[in-house]
């Protein structure tokens, strides 16, 4: 059915829509109210089916490029919306836009409910009717809480105060021990209402800590100096300088979004009773070939994104830089996730206009600076190096590591201006050859790309055919992605690690063809990519060696209760790990070993349960 056919098929109901090119990518995803006024308002019949006259640039580019779609159909508008943010962070498609940061933001918190509390991080919302929160905060949380446990002497661990005995933090002047009673729950909560202070003003908190430092470094005790002097850097960073409070006491999100040359920056702002608790930013980086950003669909992307996650502290008002339409539907949403109705808001005079005035300033800063760098940087280097659709700014690198089958796992680095380690992860895999491995790694991650979207590059440590695996398993979950491998160059059909004679070579995707490129040891591309690939090698090297050390316990436990080495081997071959052999059944085990032996490993987990 051709693409004219399917128009007239599209129903008078609620729904998602995808647009799909003439080879089956997916290029655009959207909602409808009514999926058969919507979808048809792209194009004009005249008679021949083309793009409408009133789209933007890169909306006509995108229609010009359509050669299928297809539609899914849900009961309401909401549902629509929930399913449309849903599959964009999935699949990535070419011509939506595309948010990195929607994870939830840590939040510093206290429980009054506890006799001596103490403050404490958390991004989720807390059992308890007596907890206040702060933030959020998207850098500096932690540094923030241990800045004002360093001058206020809370009781620092929660352990602490089931004990009965003052502990090292009390002998270091850091604790006043309620423990032991050496201080009532009166001059206690003195202390908590000066912590307090100190978050609502962090010029108050930099200035003590300065002159903490100061005193540090009269004594000698550099490294605690230094420490500090970073901590104070933290903070100073984790804000944008406004100036000025909201001379109220309200709760209020901003969002504020400017756009320049095919590139936007978002700046979100947190107030909390009035003041600027914490503010952050992300770039909006399309397609290299679009001309112009639809801030009406960046300001739902960010909306929809952020508020779709677990909020422990909401705002009493949502502050937005720019007129939009739907902002029925965002509220709606965000009323129906929370049960609390939240108004969108862009103010005209005031306060909160000042405020937004303010947003716009640093967006339009940060967008200067961002030009600035993305004209040297690797990034823009490797997109043309590799002829990509957009600027890869986001990385995920894998690597694999056993020895002889034994401890097999598998890794992921990742990289966003630097290496995000939160985000790394390692697999146990049950794969015994390097192909099935890799190809058991990416498929567990693509199990994850709901949760956690994909990247804008994969990088491979291995060759042709481990890049021709990724791409099947690209293609075959329709997630738009580039990826590249890295390996070294093979001899003699064998690759040469030794020092000095180790030379990498890339293979990358161009036109359906696998192509390898054969860069200097001084280019900055190849230096770069080696970094992210010497990264997962560390990462999966040092897992497999617990891994191994854990295997190797369990052989020599298994050695004691009389079966040998080459039989513990024999049933990993078959069953892949420990945790399988555990749970085999005993016919299962007589597959590999007699009756007796299957009898002794079947007795010795026992005997491991108590």
């Amino acid at each position: 059915m051709n693409l004219e056919e399917k128009l007239k098929q599209l129903p008078n109901k609620a729904g998602v829509y995808q647009y799909f090119d003439a080879k089956g990518k997916l290029l655009y995803i959207g909602k409808a109210k009514i999926l058969k006024n919507r979808v048809k308002s792209y194009f004009r019949f005249t008679p021949k089916l083309l793009p409408a006259d009133k789209l933007s640039a890169r909306i006509y580019k995108m229609i010009t490029e359509v050669k299928s779609l297809e539609w899914i159909v849900v009961p309401n508008e909401h549902d629509a919306l929930i399913l449309e943010n849903s599959l964009i962070k999935q699949l990535k498609p070419k011509y939506n836009i595309l948010l990195r940061d929607d994870k939830t933001y840590p939040y510093i918190y206290i429980d009054f409910n506890e006799d001596f509390p103490r403050l404490e991080i958390t991004r989720k919302v807390l059992k308890g009717k007596n907890i206040k929160y702060f933030g959020p905060y998207s850098t500096g949380a932690r540094d923030m809480l241990d800045s004002i446990y360093e001058i206020v002497p809370l009781v620092q661990k929660k352990s602490c105060i089931k004990g009965k005995e003052a502990c090292l933090f009390y002998q270091i002047k850091k604790c006043f021990a309620p423990c032991e009673g050496k201080i009532s729950k009166e001059n206690y909560a003195k202390l908590v209402d000066e912590a307090l202070d100190y978050i609502y003003n962090k010029n108050r908190l930099i200035s003590k800590l300065t002159k903490k430092m100061e005193e540090y470094s009269s004594e000698f005790r550099f490294e605690e100096a230094m420490k500090l002097r970073d901590r104070i850097k933290t903070i100073e960073k984790s804000q944008i300088h406004t100036g000025m409070d909201l001379a109220t006491n309200e709760n209020i999100d901003l969002f504020a979004i400017e756009s320049k040359d095919s590139k936007a920056v978002l700046v979100r702002m947190f107030f909390r009773d009035g003041k600027l608790a914490s503010s952050n930013h992300n770039y909006i980086k399309p397609n290299r070939e679009d001309i112009s950003i639809d801030l009406q669909e960046a300001y739902e992307r960010a909306i929809i994104n952020y508020y779709d996650n677990e909020i422990p502290l909401l705002p009493d008002e949502i502050v937005i830089a720019h007129e939009i339409e739907d902002k029925e539907e965002i509220e709606e949403f965000i009323k129906q996730k929370f049960s609390k109705k939240i108004l969108l808001n862009n103010p005209k005079r005031g306060k909160k206009k000042e405020i937004v005035n303010v947003a716009l300033n640093n967006c339009k800063e940060l967008l200067r600076l961002s030009a600035v760098k993305d004209s040297s940087s690797v990034y823009s280097q490797l997109q043309k190096l590799f002829n990509l659709e957009k600027i890869p700014n986001r990385f995920e690198c894998f690597d694999n590591s056993h020895m002889m089958g034994q401890a097999t796992v598998g890794a992921m680095v990742t990289w966003e201006e630097k290496f995000v380690k939160s985000d790394f992860r390692h697999y146990n895999l049950e794969s015994k050859d390097e192909y099935s491995q890799m190809r058991e790694t990416l498929l567990r991650r693509v199990e994850s790309f709901e949760k956690n979207p994909a990247p804008d590059m994969w990088v491979l440590d291995g060759g042709e055919t481990l890049l021709k695996l990724a791409i099947d398993i690209r293609n075959s979950c329709g997630v738009n992605l580039d990826i590249i491998a890295i390996a070294k160059e093979k001899l003699d059909f064998k690759a040469h690690r030794a020092k000095g004679s180790a030379k990498d070579i890339i293979y990358y995707e161009k036109d359906g063809l696998i192509e390898k490129l054969d860069l200097l040891p001084s280019d900055k591309r190849l230096q770069f990519v080696q970094r992210l690939r010497d990264e997962a090698h560390r990462f999966a090297i040092t897992f497999h060696k617990k891994q191994k050390r854990r295997e190797d316990t369990q052989i020599s436990l298994l050695q004691i209760k009389g079966i040998g080495e080459a039989k513990v081997k024999k049933l990993l071959l078959y069953f892949g790990t420990f945790d399988n052999i555990k749970s085999a059944k005993l016919e299962e085990l007589k597959d590999v070993l007699n009756e007796k032996d299957a009898m002794l490993i079947i007795n010795y987990f026992k005997s491991l349960e108590g």
